[in-house]
C-alpha cells in the first residue's frame, strides 16, 4: 500500500509549479466568466498573462471581511455575493453558514473540500470506521470530514459535538478506528471514558483541526494509544495544508496556490518570514483568487522527509488582520503598509502603541539604512497624514524587528 495519496504529492517542484502556472490563467478566466464578483474585482485583467507568481502578486487580495461585505450587500439576490461559479440546486446539494454570517457552497464534486489527502497522511484507510465529532449544523466542518472519509472508502459515524457520555458509549459499541474533531474534545472523551470505566482499545488514530494542537497534547494522545495529526483548512477554501508522519510543519495541499504576504498588503515576503496566508484555489465551483485568510504563517525551507515534495508551512501562527484603537481611532496594518509604500528606503515597519489609559503613545519602528537629514520627519508627517494621529519614528537596522508577522503591536498596560 502506497505511503502517498496520489502521484501529485511526489511531483518534482518544477513540474508542480509548471502545472500550477498552466492552470492559473484558466482558473482566473473561469472566475471572471462565471463569478460576477471576480468579473468586477479582476476587471481589465488579461488572464492569459497571469502565468507566474510575480504576475499573480499584481492581482488584488480579497479578504474575508470583503467577502462578508459583498455577500451582505447582495442578499437575497446573490447568497454568496457573486463569488460562486455554480448555483444552488442540482449542482449544490448543501450550503453552510460560518459566523458573520458568511455562506459557503458545497458542490456534488467528490471530496469537494479535498480532506481525503490529509486523512490518508494521518493513516486513515478504506474500510475503517471514522467517528466524526465536528459539527454537522450551520458550519461545514462535519461535511468536510465526512466527504473526505467517504472518498477514502471509510464509514462515518456522525457524532457531532457535545454529549460526551453518549460519544464514549458509541465508541465502546462501534469500535471506531479513527476520530476526527478538535483535539480538546478528543481529550475530553478519553478522560470521560476513564471516569466511566470504559475502555476504547479500537481508537488508534485521529485527524484533528479547528484549534491549536501543541506538542504536549500530541504526546498525551500517543501515551493513550492514539496517533493524532493535524490539518489546516477553512470553510471558504477547504484543505490548505496537513501534517505528515515526519511532524515537521504542514505540507501544502495539491489543489491550492499559496502565497505569504506582508499583513495589510498583497506583497509576498521572503521565504521564512512570517506573513498572511493568501490562497488561490483551483476549485472551479468556488474559484477564490488571492483570498486572504487572515492567518499568519511562514514557509519552511526544504522538503518533507516523507518524500512529499510540496512546500511546507509552519502552521497557524496568529492573526494577520491587526488593528488597535489609539485615542479613539482605529489604526490598521494596511495604514502602516501605506506609509512603507511611500518610502522605498523602508525595508520593514512595526507600529508599537504604548501608554496607560488615555495616555496613548504611538511609535513607528522602521528598518532602514537611510541617513539623510529630515528623512525621519518625512515619515512622521506621512504617518500623521495617513492615520490622522501623531506618532514618533525610530529607525533601526535591517533585521532588527521580530519575525512574528506583527505590523501593529498593542503594548499598552491595561492593569
Amino acid at each position: 500500500m502506497s505511503d502517498f495519496y496520489d502521484a501529485l504529492e511526489t511531483r518534482s517542484p518544477e513540474q508542480r509549479e509548471a502545472d500550477f502556472m498552466a492552470s492559473l490563467p484558466l482558473q482566473i478566466a473561469h472566475a471572471q466568466q462565471r463569478s460576477s464578483a471576480f468579473a468586477e474585482i479582476l476587471k481589465g485583467v488579461d488572464a492569459s498573462r497571469i502565468t507566474s507568481r510575480a504576475a499573480l502578486a499584481t492581482l488584488p487580495v480579497t479578504r474575508k471581511s470583503e467577502l462578508l461585505e459583498r455577500q451582505a450587500a447582495h442578499r437575497p439576490r446573490q447568497i454568496f455575493g457573486g463569488f460562486n461559479a455554480i448555483d444552488p440546486g442540482h449542482d449544490m446539494p448543501r450550503l453552510f453558514a460560518s459566523p458573520g454570517p458568511i455562506y459557503e457552497p458545497e458542490s456534488r464534486r467528490p471530496d469537494y473540500w479535498r480532506m481525503a489527502r490529509s486523512m490518508y497522511a494521518a493513516g486513515f484507510r478504506a474500510g475503517e470506521l471514522v467517528h466524526n465529532c465536528f459539527s454537522y449544523h450551520f458550519v461545514p466542518a462535519g461535511s468536510m470530514m465526512e466527504t473526505g472519509a467517504h472518498a477514502l472508502g471509510c464509514t462515518v459515524f456522525p457524532g457531532g459535538t457535545g454529549q460526551t457520555e453518549q460519544q464514549v458509549q458509541a465508541m465502546a459499541d462501534l469500535h471506531p478506528t479513527a476520530y476526527v474533531g478538535t483535539p480538546s474534545f478528543l481529550k475530553i472523551i478519553v478522560e470521560k471514558a476513564w471516569e466511566m470505566g470504559v475502555k476504547l482499545p479500537s481508537l488508534s488514530k485521529a485527524m484533528v483541526s479547528g484549534e491549536a494542537f501543541p506538542p504536549s497534547l500530541c504526546q498525551w494522545m500517543r501515551e493513550h494509544g492514539i496517533d493524532a495529526y493535524q490539518s489546516y483548512g477553512t470553510a471558504d477554501l477547504g484543505l490548505i495544508a496537513y501534517e505528515t508522519s515526519a511532524r515537521e510543519g504542514l505540507v501544502l495541499d495539491e489543489g491550492v496556490i499559496v502565497e505569504i504576504v506582508r499583513p495589510g498588503t498583497g506583497d509576498p515576503v521572503p521565504e521564512g518570514e512570517v506573513g498572511e496566508l493568501v490562497v488561490t484555489t483551483l476549485n472551479p465551483d468556488y474559484p477564490l483568487i488571492r483570498f486572504g485568510t487572515g492567518d499568519l504563517s511562514a514557509f519552511m525551507p526544504g522538503q518533507c522527509p516523507t518524500g512529499r515534495t510540496n512546500a511546507r508551512i509552519k502552521g497557524w501562527m496568529g492573526r494577520a488582520d491587526q488593528a488597535t484603537k489609539v485615542r479613539g481611532m482605529f489604526v490598521h496594518a494596511k495604514q502602516v503598509a501605506e506609509v512603507v509604500r511611500r518610502f522605498p528606503q523602508i525595508v520593514k515597519a512595526r507600529l508599537v502603541v504604548t501608554g496607560e489609559m488615555a495616555n496613548d503613545q504611538m511609535q513607528l519602528l522602521i528598518e532602514t539604512v537611510e541617513t539623510a537629514p529630515g528623512f525621519a520627519q518625512q515619515v512622521v508627517d506621512a504617518l500623521r497624514e495617513i492615520t490622522k494621529l501623531r506618532g514618533e519614528v525610530q529607525m533601526v537596522a535591517p533585521g532588527s524587528l521580530p519575525n512574528d508577522g506583527k505590523v501593529v503591536e498593542d503594548a499598552r498596560s491595561y492593569q
